[in-house]
């Protein structure tokens, strides 16, 4: 209920700011000549992207989390609470099968582990094509 008293003085107070804004721009000579220029800017560059002409390197900073899955097991929640010290649980793959490679939990490739100065590692041995990863999401 708070929210809904406090929202219309935001809104208000926004459209002051944006209208003090708009002032500062008319009076300090701006005029509707740089406002063109600034719209046909932005236009040229959507049709770039129309085009296909996408720079990639904006999200190749963007972090992803990476897991490498085993098996999978289902139990019920009784199962789960009995779970001790040296019990163990039966997973759904064979010894020798290889792991999945997940990112973001999107299946991207198969592995094997390794261990690489006392470090556990996973060698990639299959790669999921791009595209047999969207057909797998369907």
């Amino acid at each position: 209920m708070n929210n809904e008293t406090e929202q219309p003085v935001d809104q208000q107070a926004m459209a002051d700011e944006w209208a003090a804004a708009m002032e500062e721009q008319t009076g300090a000579g701006g005029g509707a000549d740089e406002v063109e220029k600034v719209e046909a800017a932005s236009l040229q560059e959507s049709q770039a992207y129309v085009q296909g002409d996408v720079n990639l390197d904006v999200v190749l900073d963007i972090p992803v989390t990476i897991a490498m899955e085993i098996g999978r097991a289902k139990i019920s929640i009784r199962n789960l609470l009995q779970l001790n010290q040296g019990s163990v649980v039966e997973l759904d793959r064979l010894a020798g099968e290889p792991m999945d490679v997940l990112v973001n939990g999107t299946l991207v490739a198969h592995g094997e582990v390794v261990v690489v100065n006392e470090k556990f590692g996973i060698r990639l041995t299959d790669v999921i094509s791009p595209a047999e990863r969207i057909k797998n999401l369907k």
